[in-house]
C-alpha cells in the first residue's frame, strides 16, 4: 500500500530535514481531490512548530525530499499548507499489470485466529419477514462477506425468537379461530398463516379493551383485566411448565413458521451457520439471573420478580425475570450470549439489530460485565434505523407491513418489465431472461438498501430502486455486463492472449489515470468497510468505479484503437475493473449478470 511507504518516507525525510523525531500519527495522508492535480495529498501544517518555515516553504522542502526518497513520486505542487503529490504513469500501469488476473486482489489473508460471531435475522415465529427484516437480513449477510475479505472468522447466526407472549397471542387465536387450519389446507406459506392469526388476536384484543373501557375501566385498568391478554399470559406459563397439549400446539405452529421462513431466506440469497432458538438458551438465561442473585448484583422484589438497578448509571431499574416465574427478552439474551461464547469462543459478538433495541443491549453489556463474563467487554450492537415507506411507518399488529415475499416479487415483476422495456434479454430464452430479471429485481432491492449508512433512516421506493441510471444497483450490473460483453469480444479476436504482459511508458489519459486510481482503492474499501462496520461504503465505491469506467469507455475507443499497446492497456483496464465491480457486488450479496 503506497500510503505506508509514502508515511515511512516521510518519516525519514523529515528527520533529514529538521534532525527530530515527529509522531507520524499526527501527520495526514489522504487522496489528492479529484478538481485538484495530485494523487495524495499531505497536510505539512503540523510539522511547522519543528521546521520553523511557513507552511509553503515546509511543503516544498518535504516535496523535494520525498521524490529523491520515492522514484514513484514524479512530481508535486504545493498549495498553502498542502503537499500534493503526483506519481508517474508507470506507477499506475505498473499495479495494473501486477493484478490484472488477481482473484485475490483487495482480499485480506486471515493475520489471525479472531472469530466473529454475527447475529443478524432473529425473526418471530409469529409472523413473516417483513421489509425491516430485509434490511436486518441483508447488512447482516453482506457484513459476513466483508468480514471474511477482511481476514475474520465469521460465524453467521440466527436467534429465533419462537417463544415469548406474542407466540402465545398466535396460538391463543388459532385455538378459537382455526379450526384445524393448516398450510396446505389453506394454500398459504406457513408464516403467513401464523401472521394471519397475530393480526386476529390483536384486532379481538382491541375490540375487548373497548368494551371494557365503556364499563367505565382506564385503558390501563382494561389491559390488566383484559381476559383475552390473562388466557395468553397462562398459555405462557403452561408452555414453560412444558404441558404437553400447549407444547404440541407450539412445535405445529412453530414447525409451519419455519418452513415458510426458509422459503424466504433462500430467494434472499442470505444463510446461517447456526441457528439458536430462545427456546432453548432462556434456561441458561435463568441460570444466570440466579448467579446474579448469589453475587448480589441483582435483587429479588416482594412480588418475586428479579431486578437489576441501573440508576447510578444514568439508566433505570430492569426487569429480568417475571414475579411468575416465566423469562423475558433479557434473560434470553443473557443466556445466548453464553452459549455462544461456549460454542466458539469469540473475540467479538455482534448483533445487527434495529436502533429501538439501544437500551436493550447497552443494559446486556452492563449486566454481563456485572456477572464478570470474560465475553462482555466485545459485545457489540449493530443499531440500524428504520425503513419506510412513502406511506408511512409498517405496524405488524395491524397487518400493514410490506412481507418480503411480496417485495421480492415485485422487485422481480418491475425489472421484467423495465428490462424488456428497454429491449435488454430480448435474446434470451425465457427462462434464461427469468433468472436475469430475478437478478436485477433483487439487484435492485438490495443495493438501494445497502447503500444507506446502517445509522440513518430510510426510505425506500421500488420504482427508484430498479432505475437503470443513476446510483442503482441495475446501472452497476449493466457496466459489469457491458464490461463483459467486451472482454467476450477481444477473446474472440485473439486480443485478450497476452494480458499478464507488463505495460509501461504509455501516458495515461485523465480518465483512464482516474479509474486506475478508483481501482487501487478497493483494498481499503473493503477495510474500512469491515472497521466500521458499514456496507455502504462499499456500495458507494462499487458506484463510483462504474461511473469512472463509464467515463473513459465514453472517451476511449478500446477495440477499435490501433494502437495494440494502448488498446492492451485499455482492456486491462476493463477486466481488472470488471473483476472489482464483481467482487465488490458479491459483498453485497448481488449477483453480476453476464450478459443484460
Amino acid at each position: 500500500m503506497f500510503e505506508k511507504r509514502l508515511l515511512a518516507a516521510t518519516g525519514k525525510a523529515i528527520v533529514k530535514l529538521y534532525l527530530q523525531e515527529f509522531d507520524l500519527s499526527r501527520l495526514t495522508i489522504e487522496r489528492t481531490k479529484k478538481e485538484i492535480e495530485g494523487d495524495f495529498t499531505l497536510v505539512v501544517f503540523p510539522l511547522l512548530k519543528i521546521s520553523r518555515k511557513s507552511p509553503g516553504q515546509t511543503a516544498t522542502e518535504l516535496g523535494e525530499a520525498l521524490m529523491k526518497e520515492l522514484p514513484e513520486i514524479c512530481s508535486f505542487r504545493v498549495i498553502k499548507g498542502f503537499l500534493n503529490l503526483i506519481l508517474s504513469d508507470d506507477y499506475w500501469l505498473s499495479f495494473l499489470s501486477g493484478n490484472v488476473n488477481s482473484e485475490e486482489f483487495g482480499i485480506c489473508p486471515a493475520l489471525s485466529k479472531e472469530k466473529v460471531v454475527l447475529e443478524y435475522s432473529s425473526p418471530n415465529t409469529n409472523k413473516p419477514l417483513h421489509l425491516g427484516h430485509v434490511r436486518n437480513n441483508l447488512l447482516g449477510y453482506s457484513l459476513s462477506k466483508i468480514l471474511t475479505a477482511r481476514g475474520y472468522e465469521v460465524i453467521k447466526v440466527n436467534l429465533v425468537n419462537d417463544r415469548g407472549i406474542h407466540i402465545c397471542k398466535s396460538m391463543l387465536a388459532y385455538m378459537r379461530l382455526g379450526n384445524g387450519e393448516t398450510p396446505e389446507s389453506s394454500g398459504m406459506k406457513g408464516d403467513k398463516l401464523i401472521g394471519k392469526y397475530y393480526v386476529l388476536f390483536d384486532r379481538m384484543y382491541k375490540e375487548e379493551i373497548r368494551v371494557l373501557m365503556e364499563k367505565g375501566l382506564s385503558e390501563e385498568a382494561a389491559a390488566q383485566q383484559s381476559p383475552l391478554m390473562l388466557e395468553a399470559r397462562e398459555i405462557l406459563r403452561k408452555w414453560e411448565a412444558s404441558d404437553a397439549e400447549t407444547v404440541t400446539l407450539w412445535k405445529q405452529m412453530n414447525g409451519w413458521a419455519y418452513q415458510g421462513f426458509d422459503v424466504t431466506y433462500k430467494r434472499m440469497g442470505v444463510d446461517f451457520d447456526h441457528i439458536y432458538y430462545e427456546s432453548e438458551t432462556y434456561l441458561m438465561g435463568k441460570d444466570m439471573v440466579v448467579e446474579g442473585l448469589e453475587k448480589g448484583v441483582l435483587k429479588r422484589r416482594d412480588d418475586g420478580s428479579v431486578w437489576i438497578d441501573l440508576t447510578a448509571e444514568g439508566l433505570d431499574e430492569k426487569l429480568l425475570l417475571r414475579s411468575d416465574g416465566t423469562s423475558v427478552y433479557m434473560t434470553q439474551d443473557l443466556g445466548t450470549a453464553g452459549l455462544r461464547y461456549n460454542d466458539y469462543h469469540p473475540s467479538r459478538m455482534i448483533y445487527v439489530v434495529g436502533n429501538e433495541q439501544n437500551y436493550h443491549f447497552d443494559v446486556l453489556k452492563r449486566v454481563l460485565l456485572k456477572l464478570d463474563k470474560p465475553y462482555a467487554p466485545g459485545i457489540f450492537h449493530l443499531s440500524y434505523g428504520m425503513v419506510e415507506l412513502p406511506e408511512g411507518r409498517m405496524k405488524s399488529r395491524e397487518g400493514t407491513v410490506v412481507d418480503a415475499d411480496d417485495l421480492m416479487e415485485e422487485m422481480f415483476l418491475t425489472a421484467g418489465e423495465m428490462t424488456r422495456e428497454l429491449g435488454k434479454a430480448s435474446e434470451l430464452p425465457e427462462k434464461e431472461a427469468e433468472k436475469l430479471f430475478e437478478m436485477i429485481g433483487l439487484g435492485a432491492l438490495k443495493y438501494y438498501i445497502l447503500k444507506v449508512d446502517p445509522k440513518k433512516n430510510m426510505l425506500f421506493d421500488p420504482k427508484e430502486s430498479i432505475d437503470f441510471n443513476g446510483n442503482t444497483g441495475p446501472f452497476i450490473q449493466y457496466t459489469c455486463a457491458r464490461i463483459n460483453s467486451l472482454i467476450e469480444k477481444a477473446t474472440a479476436l485473439n486480443l485478450l492472449s497476452a494480458t499478464e504482459q507488463a505495460i509501461h511508458g504509455i501516458t495515461l489519459l485523465p480518465a483512464e489515470k482516474e479509474t486506475i486510481k478508483m481501482l487501487t482503492m478497493y483494498p481499503q474499501v473493503i477495510g474500512q468497510s469491515a472497521d466500521e462496520l458499514n456496507p455502504a461504503i462499499v456500495a458507494n465505491y462499487v458506484y463510483e468505479l462504474a461511473k469512472t469506467y463509464n467515463q473513459f469507455y465514453q472517451e476511449s475507443p478500446v477495440l477499435k484503437e490501433e494502437n495494440p499497446e494502448l488498446r492492451q492497456l485499455r482492456l486491462m483496464l476493463s477486466v481488472l475493473t470488471a473483476s472489482v465491480i464483481r467482487k465488490s457486488l458479491a459483498l453485497l450479496g448481488i449477483g453480476s449478470p453476464q450478459k443484460m
